[in-house]
């Protein structure tokens, strides 16, 4: 290119670290336009900084392969490689250039940029090609350093039938848009007017030799890679561009786009729930993705995105062979594995995910979006139908058999003969306690609708004899004897006036010397804002007139009820648990 346009140049490689997310960005051209950009940037910084001067200009470029909406870029492996071509192989394909043009100089000592981008698109076709051609592509080594596992000028070239397009631009570099945006930015009629004057800031050849150096040890795309343009602004309009410092800059927002976008990933992981693609991958797999469309009654093409976004979030694993199981996806995303989130899913998705869909409204009248879906969890006796109740069974259930063992052994409970779980629903809690104290005698006390619903729920072992469930509301009935009494994930689903009802019956059946654990996501002291924790979730956006409370808060409510003496516990950012006790005469 140097000789072709007398530009002047220097190679400086980026190390501005390509993690930004795919999802957070409309099409493939933006991701690489960003992508490029970022790394323009992160080399005219380290230039300004390097030699005290702005470069003239800084050329920064990204190229990705795309096929059915999912955007390839350098494998990985070569067993990446091969997923990679395997999904090109006798298809045809977009190829996306991002390119940012950074005109750069220095103002006070500031370094001001304008920037400009465009981006150019070829359309390849790839042969129907076989296995072992493939593979032998593979081990010659090229695909490991080209986006979407192929170099078209290289040996790759065998591997294309037929191309709609510029071919440089495949090769990683879209040369002549590239000359033609030039002379349209700069307003040259041609070439010879791109050359640098004397005048020019540009980096010495020492500064850029040395941060060719520094590059070498940071994440470096290569020549087909690029830095990325600015998506706000229309390519061509130089003089409309606003001048930016280098600390003006703000950062890429790359969490709040994943924010953003995140509903789509969880759509994603409760549809393959609902399809029950992990229980079909479960003795099966790997399975490729026609045998497992086949098994979900769904057609193959769907099927393959499906798994493939699974794939992309950690759910699901590729080889050559099919798809099968994360360990992530094996331990809680089946249906009948022991610590299923299955239930949670369902709930979410057949529940929690239309209700939250009338949050405005709802933020807008002041007035709680269908308070079964989104609140008052299994303590209402107007919870409807069987369907329903159990579905929330299922979800209190994976959510408890997470923090179960932690409430259980947060306290030496030895000095207990008798408990009575409290809404403990389908008693995995009492089950640990009981696993965790052999002489402890465990009642789990829930509405008569939830106790009939129990049985498919209980596990195997000798600890099962010591728990019993008796049906009853904590509100109006009496509570069974017992030493301990014991409040799980209780207490946040009600405003004061019922939890100050709830703690004088516990504390009017407590006797003396009896106590009552609590189990809670406490509040942050300081910030009044909830710790991170696994069911945060569930306690600040599932409840509609209950709410969070500190551990001081707690406290207090407990000492108000007679229990003086209140010993706390955390357990990491899981849960927190409170024991109180009533003073012996």
């Amino acid at each position: 290119m140097s000789s072709l346009q007398g530009l002047r140049f220097e190679v400086v490689p980026s190390r501005f670290n390509e993690k930004l997310s795919k999802a957070s960005f409309r099409t493939p051209y933006e991701y690489a336009i960003e992508t490029a950009k970022q790394k323009a940037l992160d080399v005219a910084r380290r230039i300004h900084q390097k030699d005290l001067r702005a470069p003239d200009v800084v050329i920064g470029a990204d190229t990705i392969v795309t096929v059915e909406g999912l955007i390839l870029e350098k494998p990985i492996d070569k067993q990446d490689a091969y997923h990679m071509l395997s999904r090109l192989n006798g298809k045809e394909h977009s190829v996306f250039t991002g390119v940012v043009i950074i005109h750069c100089f220095s103002q006070g000592g500031q370094l001001e940029l304008e920037i400009s981008h465009f981006y150019e698109e070829t359309m390849v076709t790839f042969a129907q090609l076989s296995e072992e051609l493939l593979w032998e592509y593979i081990h010659s080594g090229e695909p490991m350093d080209k986006a979407g596992g192929y170099g078209i000028q290289a040996l790759g070239g065998m591997l294309v039938e037929s191309i709609r397009g510029d071919f440089l631009n495949v090769a990683g570099f879209p040369l002549n848009h590239f000359c033609k945006k030039l002379a349209e930015l700069y307003r040259l009629p041609g070439a010879e007017g791109l050359r640098r004057g004397k005048h020019s800031s540009g980096p010495t050849a020492e500064t850029s030799e040395s941060l060719r150096e520094e590059g070498r040890a940071g994440p470096d795309r290569g020549g087909a890679q690029a830095e990325g343009g600015d998506p706000a602004r229309a390519p061509g309009t130089r003089d409309a561009h606003r001048n930016w410092t280098a600390e003006s800059l703000p950062p890429f927002p790359a969490g709040l786009l994943e924010l953003i976008v995140g509903f789509k990933a969880s759509k994603a992981l409760f549809t393959a729930c609902k399809l029950k693609v992990f229980d079909v991958l479960k003795d099966e797999a790997p399975l490729k993705a026609v045998d497992v469309a086949s098994k979900i009654d769904a057609s193959e093409r769907g099927t393959g995105w499906l798994l493939d976004i699974c794939v992309a979030l950690g759910l699901l694993d590729k080889t050559e062979r099919g798809y099968s199981n994360s360990e992530l996806a094996t331990r809680y995303l089946l249906s009948d594995g022991e610590f299923s989130l299955h239930g949670f899913i369902e709930l979410n998705d057949n529940h929690s995910w239309a209700a939250f869909s009338q949050l405005e409204s709802a933020v807008r009248e002041g007035s709680s979006p269908d308070q079964w879906a989104v609140g008052e969890s299994l303590l209402q006796d107007s919870c409807p139908g069987p369907d329903a109740r159990l579905c929330l069974m299922k979800a209190k259930h994976g959510l408890a058999k997470l923090t179960a063992r932690q409430v259980a052994t947060a306290f030496d409970l030895s000095r207990f003969s008798s408990a009575c779980d409290l809404g403990g629903c389908t008693g995995a809690l009492a089950h640990e306690l009981a696993r965790e104290n052999p002489g402890l005698k465990v009642t789990v006390f829930d509405l008569p609708g939830v106790t009939e619903h129990v049985t498919c729920f209980q596990p195997m072992g000798r600890q099962t004899k010591q728990v019993s469930f008796v049906p009853g509301n904590f509100f109006k009935d009496s509570l069974p004897e017992a030493d301990l009494y014991i409040l799980s994930g209780i207490l946040h689903d009600w405003p004061d006036e019922k939890v100050h009802d709830l703690l004088s019956r516990v504390s009017g059946s407590c006797k003396p010397g009896g106590g009552l654990l609590v189990a809670e996501v406490a509040l942050d002291e300081d910030t009044q804002a909830a710790r991170p924790g696994l069911l945060r979730s569930l306690n600040r956006l599932l409840h509609t007139q209950g709410g969070e409370r500190g551990l001081s808060q707690y406290r207090q409510l407990l000492q108000a009820h007679g229990f003086t003496d209140v010993q706390v516990a955390r357990t990491g950012d899981i849960v927190d648990v409170v024991l109180a006790t009533r003073p012996a005469p």
